[in-house]
């Protein structure tokens, strides 16, 4: 008899307990406050800026209108280089056998944005390399660069977007031999990798390494250290230096060494 009343209890509790369980769980979950969505992607459109040697974006229609069945049907075909536009570097593009553009892990894509402000140093020379002072006189404002972060270089240089020639720094902007651009230097790009052990880094410039660079040393030390990066990052001046969490969700390309990637900011 006791048995049959303590199961007729549980059966009739059973589902307030599992909504409070549930109610709990979302409450858990749910951001403490109000979170601000930013995007950090420049649209892919005949104006996107692509390396010098590179593919440029390319977009054609191939159904768009009224179908003889009387309903509307559009269509498209694109093809661009893997390197254009706001998009990722995977370690593989200067590091043999490391993570392709698909074998790096969604958690590694997801991280708190640090967000190293070097503007008016670029304004001065356009040549400007971030520096391992640059990142530690951050630190010590805001505190050490937590492991998994994804620290980005603010640069200004977003401001030239999308005019080809102030972008890239020169006068014959398909000549990659005079481009003059900002980027992390050979020194700080190691410091990022070895003693803070980032998961990647991005820059609102076309490439991590500055614009004269002939042999990337930035790319070659992140690569090697299987760090990717995000270049022709957008909207850097609605970021916080410290609490935004970067979501950098590239197209899966199968074994390629970059391609297109939204990247959404969550600003508290």
């Amino acid at each position: 008899m006791v048995g049959a009343v303590t199961r007729r209890i549980v059966l009739q509790l059973g589902p307030l307990l599992c909504g409070l369980l549930v109610s709990s769980a979302l409450s858990a979950c749910a951001p403490s406050r109000p979170q601000t969505l930013v995007d950090l992607t420049y649209p892919f459109d005949e104006q996107t800026i692509y390396w010098p040697t590179n593919k440029s974006f390319q977009w054609e229609k191939t159904d768009w209108g009224m179908t003889a069945s009387g309903y509307w049907f559009a269509s498209a075909n694109f093809s661009a280089s893997e390197h254009g536009g706001t998009h990722i570097d995977a370690p593989v593009h200067f590091a043999r056998g490391r993570s392709t553009v698909d074998q790096i892990p969604p958690s590694d894509l997801i991280g708190p944005a640090v967000v190293i402000d070097v503007q008016s140093k670029c304004q001065a020379n356009p040549d400007y390399e971030l520096t391992v002072e640059d990142i530690k006189q951050w630190e010590a404002k805001y505190g050490r660069i937590q492991e998994g972060s994804l620290v980005l270089m603010r640069s200004g240089w977003g401001t030239r977007w999308p005019n080809k020639a102030r972008y890239l720094g020169s006068d014959t902007p398909h000549d990659p031999r005079t481009l003059h651009f900002p980027g992390f230097s050979r020194d700080a790009a190691m410091f990022l990798a070895t003693e803070r052990a980032v998961r990647g880094v991005g820059i609102d410039t076309a490439s991590i390494d500055p614009g004269r660079s002939r042999d990337f040393p930035a790319h070659q030390v992140l690569s090697a250290a299987d760090v990717y990066a995000l270049e022709n990052v957008a909207a850097l001046d609605r970021l916080p230096p410290w609490g935004a969490t970067i979501i950098a969700l590239p197209m899966k390309i199968k074994g390629g060494t970059g391609g297109p990637v939204r990247i959404i900011a969550m600003v508290p």
